[in-house]
């Protein structure tokens, strides 16, 4: 079942948030002072592109730099992203075959406001 949503989840909504945060990664890499929010939107691309059958658990080692790092992205990111994760996730939902692609897209809410300090891991 994992599969099958992935595979639609890829052709409906994955692959162009997969492209978007790849390229804020890519333009993050610029400067070097913001790699590490370049690495975390690599990390929540691949995320994007086949989200179902992982999940986001925090990291127990992550600190104060985690938390600064992450206050820093919502103010200049992380707000845009939830919304643009709220409102492709209603616009899935309008129908019940996207129901559960919805509810994926919801569930990327949390790492979308605050990258830093998560890891992914796969469910069983």
């Amino acid at each position: 079942m994992k599969t099958i949503l992935n595979v639609l989840w890829v052709v409906l909504a994955g692959f162009w948030l997969f492209v978007g945060y790849v390229t804020a990664g890519i333009l993050l890499c610029i400067p070097i002072i913001t790699i590490p929010w370049a690495i975390a939107s690599f990390r929540i691309g691949a995320y994007a592109l086949w989200p179902f059958g992982r999940d986001v658990v925090g990291r127990p080692t992550a600190g104060i730099g985690s938390f600064l790092g992450n206050v820093i992205w919502v103010v200049f990111a992380g707000i845009w992203l939830a919304l643009g994760h709220l409102v492709s996730g209603v616009a899935l939902c309008i129908t019940i075959v996207g129901i559960p692609l919805g509810l994926g897209d919801f569930k990327m809410i949390p790492i979308s406001l605050a990258p830093l300090g998560k890891q992914i891991v796969r469910t069983s």
